[in-house]
């Protein structure tokens, strides 16, 4: 297969609306290296509500510590009911937790919840079982292009995606996904009245940045928008199905 490059500015839109690459460059991209692929992605979902989440929220916290890791807190918004609102929460997050249910096969949504690169599901605040399963994760051979991210000269986030062999079925998706370093509240009401929490990484922005179906592409995220994205870090998600297997994935610190 010849490599091809796309390029594309992307608007931070909601997810549904936003599509792939629509220009063309030609520079082409490094193919697929094959080397194992790391890090890790580590998704929880919680919520300042919950009043099971705060160990999970504090395991988490060290997650965030490991380079061998990239975490991510999607804070859901099914618990606001019982009388707190949780400033982090958000639809599309309950959203994404539920498709997980449907390709994990789970019975049910919970919290607090951990998912290990899209392909195993555990509950949050059970470290040696989540611990298992990011031992695992590293284990397994590379299974996807490589994806790069970097800064361009003017403040834009470049994502570099390479060449690699074509998923089954439909094309696998981009996500961007933005974060804020970390934030202490005090809880007012609800199961956790009274406590301070402190969240880490939680996630603010969460969209579809395009697809990949097997050529090397280049999409680029202008600077008006990176700044828009969460105060700690972004993270690009190449994953199958949408909530399927994640092939591979980065993280840049936010400048």
């Amino acid at each position: 297969m010849f490599p091809r490059r796309f390029h594309l500015l992307v608007a931070l839109v909601p997810a549904a609306l936003l599509t792939g690459p629509a220009l063309s460059a030609d520079t082409p991209s490094p193919t697929t290296a094959p080397v194992h692929r790391a890090p890790v992605v580590v998704e929880l979902f919680t919520s300042q509500g919950c009043s099971s989440c705060p160990p999970a929220d504090a395991y988490f916290g060290e997650l965030v510590k490991r380079p061998d890791v990239i975490a991510l807190a999607f804070h859901v918004d099914y618990w606001n009911y019982i009388g707190w609102t949780d400033p982090f929460a958000k639809p599309w997050a309950s959203a994404r937790q539920r498709a997980y249910r449907e390709s994990l096969k789970a019975r049910f949504v919970y919290t607090p919840q951990i998912v290990v690169d899209g392909m195993a599901q555990v509950v949050g605040s059970d470290e040696s079982a989540c611990d298992r399963l990011i031992d695992a994760a590293e284990a397994k051979a590379a299974h996807g292009p490589t994806v790069a991210l970097r800064w361009r000269a003017d403040g834009a986030l470049i994502v570099d995606v390479g060449e690699g062999a074509s998923p089954p079925g439909q094309p696998a998706t981009l996500w961007l996904v933005g974060y804020d370093s970390e934030h202490t509240t005090k809880v007012q009401r609800g199961e956790n009245e009274g406590r301070t929490l402190t969240d880490y990484h939680p996630v603010r922005s969460y969209q579809r940045l395009g697809k990949w179906a097997g050529w090397s592409a280049e999409f680029v995220v202008p600077a008006a928008e990176v700044k828009t994205l969460g105060d700690g870090g972004i993270a690009v998600l190449l994953q199958e199905d949408g909530t399927g297997p994640i092939l591979n994935a980065a993280q840049i610190a936010q400048r």
